[in-house]
């Protein structure tokens, strides 16, 4: 069991974040948010694959307005994503969504910045701030090179105190329902800046690598990235950025969390590499399995086991993968065992094979 860190909780719509709440899943839109209709399409598709919150870019007051129409027909928690005008923030607010995403240091005077506090706090929603690598202040990183460190630790401490910063800026005008996101597309950067600001403060978190790539590079920088903070207990709500369909980034979300243990697999699916025993056609095997607990999901459905096996050969199946509910081994040339709790039920062809596990499973 991971101990995690103790932050403070707040509340995206009905979904809490911090405080022992679940690790929740987040995503963006690639949808032109002034289109209502098809930003509710890619909503609902993402929220059918397990996001709980969603993101939305806000690149004018058009799109801030529509913002009211999809708040009232979003199945999850809506964020305006805010850079640069606070007018867009206070429209996107009055519109009704759940937070807002703004950088207090570019959004201009000290009294633009009361004024969107003071919104967000009469609407009683929260302001996710964040640093990122490529855009710390010069005068910042000027003074931190002046210490003599290398200059990975420069630029976390930067994050760092880049986000302290913007935190105090709403503290002053009484706001403290904040959350906190420092960023970089450098793995071992993002962990030092992320771990530094946790012994700081008690603010949640929001985890994620910054321009990860395509999903080949991406899932796997985001994984070593995000869990790694997961496992150190770091870390309340997370997105995994891709440059694919969103559907992609909240796969990989979910699917890092119950790497992590953090969340339940409903069931697990475990399957070996293939080998020179292997006499049947594993991987589009173990693919079809993927896809059937997908659909079955997808369809609200509950599958009530928790491991699900799909092996090469005997050697790999029920006797490694003993614990599994229900499996499946290759049992020489096109034959298939089915097997529960290490015990063999039968040996069968492929198909045949397919269709008992997929009857186990209905069960």
């Amino acid at each position: 069991m991971l101990k995690r860190r103790q932050s403070k909780q707040i509340k995206v719509g009905d979904v809490a974040i911090g405080g022992g709440a679940p690790v929740s899943v987040q995503s963006m839109t690639t949808t032109d948010t002034r289109d209502v209709q098809k930003s509710l399409a890619q909503i609902k598709t993402l929220a059918e694959n397990g996001c709980e919150i969603i993101r939305l870019a806000v690149p004018d007051m058009i799109a801030a307005k529509a913002l009211e129409g999809i708040v009232a027909q979003s199945p999850i928690p809506v964020i305006a994503d805010i850079h640069f005008d606070y007018l867009l923030a206070l429209q996107s607010i009055a519109s009704g969504v759940h937070a807002v995403r703004i950088n207090p240091g570019n959004i201009g005077s000290e009294d633009r910045i009361r004024q969107v506090a003071e919104a967000a706090g009469n609407a009683g929603i929260p302001i996710r701030v964040g640093s990122n690598s490529g855009s710390l202040s010069n005068k910042l990183m000027e003074r931190l090179r002046n210490s003599g460190s290398d200059e990975e630790t420069i630029i976390a401490e930067a994050l760092v105190q880049s986000a302290l910063e913007q935190c105090q800026k709403l503290e002053a005008y009484g706001f403290n329902q904040i959350k906190v996101s420092l960023k970089a597309s450098d793995v071992p950067l993002t962990l030092a800046a992320c771990r530094r600001f946790a012994n700081e403060t008690d603010y949640p978190l929001h985890l994620g690598v910054t321009e990860a790539g395509t999903p080949g590079r991406g899932i796997i920088k985001s994984a070593v990235g995000i869990g790694a903070l997961l496992l150190d207990g770091i870390g309340d709500t997370i997105r995994v950025s891709l440059t694919a369909d969103p559907v992609q980034e909240v796969i990989a979300g979910i699917r890092i969390l119950e790497a992590c243990g953090l969340r339940s697999a409903e069931p697990e699916i475990v399957s070996c590499p293939t080998c020179g025993r292997t006499e049947i056609e594993l991987i589009a095997l173990a693919e079809r399995v993927e896809q059937l607990i997908d659909s079955i999901k997808a369809s609200g459905k509950k599958i009530k086991l928790k491991k699900i096996a799909v092996m090469g050969c005997i050697v790999n199946g029920p006797g490694e993968a003993k614990d599994a509910d229900l499996g499946i081994a290759g049992a020489g040339k096109g034959r298939v065992a089915v097997f529960k709790q290490g015990k063999i039920i039968g040996t069968y062809s492929q198909k045949e094979a397919f269709e008992i596990l997929r009857s186990e499973i209905s069960k």
